[in-house]
């Protein structure tokens, strides 16, 4: 699928684009180029050290912001396919610096559209979150303006041979800034702070988020936002997963914060499909295809009336033996109880 093909991450530095690159060069080892997009040169330099030149020469590296679109252009010519996962992500870095956000988050998914319209791209995944569905914080409200930027831009492709789509999951396992990490730096303290006692997450590994954009770039038509089936955790179960002996200290919910995330309202499920192992939400606008045709390519069937996938109510859960396995195999492979 991608042997002989130009790929470009923006946010290429970041988590997921530290473990695409390892898989491209696993799965397609004669990819043309992977080019690496990000305004952070010494993560770039530290990956240069993992991948030196004379050994990985389809390595490119591109100090660049997705807000600057002129170099964003000049980054994408004779690409063949963008992955955008490029964001700030932090729900409370954004609602202190809103405009920092929109100017990332919205202008940049513009900007990436415009450069990929303008540079003959063939294939432009976007990443998403869960809390751009029904979103009730800053960060996930400029993830839903982006996701719906992404879904238009096919409705303006005109005769160009390109498709836009967008895969949208939960709480990826051992990610910076998430609740596992967290916890087991701070069990040294005897004390692990928790938001809320019901607090429940969707849960995803990093490899499992990079098939899913693997999957997208071999399937999609354009305009769906793909959702994996994936299990969701218990807050009270992580703790005890991670570290037992620790005290439980509530600390309330943040501002912006849900007690269960979505990623499937009962809105959505009007335009909601089920692939098998995944579901996808389609454009509600689209002058290009029609549900049927969704419906054809995907060999789906549409998901039952009012349906929602939440959470709290998902009908698969992590238990706190599959968490501590998990947390080995994806985190720390010396974790131990």
């Amino acid at each position: 699928m991608l042997n002989g093909k130009a790929v470009l991450i923006t946010g290429g530095t970041g988590s997921f684009g530290k473990k695409f690159i390892e898989t491209i060069l696993d799965r397609y080892p004669d990819v043309k180029k992977i080019i690496i997009y990000s305004r952070d040169e010494l993560k770039q330099f530290e990956i240069k050290q993992k991948y030196p030149h004379n050994e990985f020469p389809q390595l490119r590296f591109f100090i660049g912001d997705v807000r600057d679109r002129n170099r964003m252009i000049q980054a994408c010519e004779n690409v063949d396919v963008i992955i955008h996962a490029a964001a700030i992500k932090q729900v409370d870095t954004a609602e202190y610096n809103p405009t920092e956000c929109i100017r990332t988050n919205i202008d940049g998914a513009e900007n990436v559209i415009q450069a990929a319209l303008s540079c003959g791209v063939k294939d432009v995944v976007a990443l998403s979150t869960d809390k751009a569905c029904a979103p009730i914080n800053l960060y996930g409200a400029t993830k839903l303006a982006s996701d719906k930027l992404f879904a238009a831009a096919n409705n303006i492709k005109g005769s160009k041979d390109i498709r836009f789509s967008i895969v949208r999951y939960g709480n990826v396992m051992g990610s910076r800034g998430s609740v596992i990490p967290f916890f087991m730096d701070k069990k040294a303290e005897g004390v692990l702070p928790i938001t809320h006692e019901e607090m429940t997450r969707f849960n995803i590994s990093l490899q499992d988020g990079v098939n899913m954009v693997m999957y997208a770039l071999g399937h999609h038509l354009g305009g769906e936002i793909f959702i994996p089936k994936i299990p969701s955790y218990k807050i009270l179960d992580i703790a005890e997963a991670i570290a037992p002996e620790c005290e439980i200290k509530v600390v309330g919910i943040r501002p912006g914060e849900k007690l269960h995330e979505e990623m499937i309202t009962d809105t959505d499920s009007l335009n909601t499909i089920d692939l098998g192992k995944y579901y996808a939400i389609l454009p509600s606008v689209s002058f290009v295809y029609t549900e049927e045709d969704y419906i054809k390519h995907h060999k789906a069937q549409k998901v039952p009336f009012g349906f929602h996938y939440s959470s709290g109510t998902n009908t698969e859960w992590e238990t706190i033996d599959s968490l501590r396995a998990q947390i080995k195999e994806h985190v720390d492979a010396n974790f131990k109880v």
